[in-house]
C-alpha cells in the first residue's frame, strides 16, 4: 500500500500486515510503530491516530505522546 513518507514525503510503500514501512526515494526503513510515532510527533493535527492505532491492540490505551516515546 503506498503512503506519504514522512522524510521526503514521496511515495512510500507499508508492507503487507502493517510490518513495515519502506520509501525507495530516500531509503527510510522504519516499523509502522515508529512511523506512527513518527508522523504523531511531527504533526499535531496527526497526534489522535496514536488512539487509533493502540485501539487495535487488545484494548490496550493509547497513551500520551510521552508514553508512547517511553514504550519504543
Amino acid at each position: 500500500m503506498k503512503i506519504r513518507c514522512p522524510r521526503c514525503k514521496g511515495g512510500a510503500e507499508l508492507a503487507p500486515g502493517f510490518a513495515s514501512v519502506s520509501c525507495p526515494g530516500c531509503g527510510l526503513e522504519m516499523s509502522y510503530g515508529e512511523y506512527v510515532r513518527h508522523v504523531a510527533h511531527s504533526d499535531a493535527a496527526y497526534s489522535d491516530i496514536l488512539g487509533d492505532y493502540a485501539g487495535s491492540t487488545g484494548g490496550q490505551s493509547s497513551g500520551t505522546l510521552d508514553e508512547w516515546d517511553e514504550q519504543g
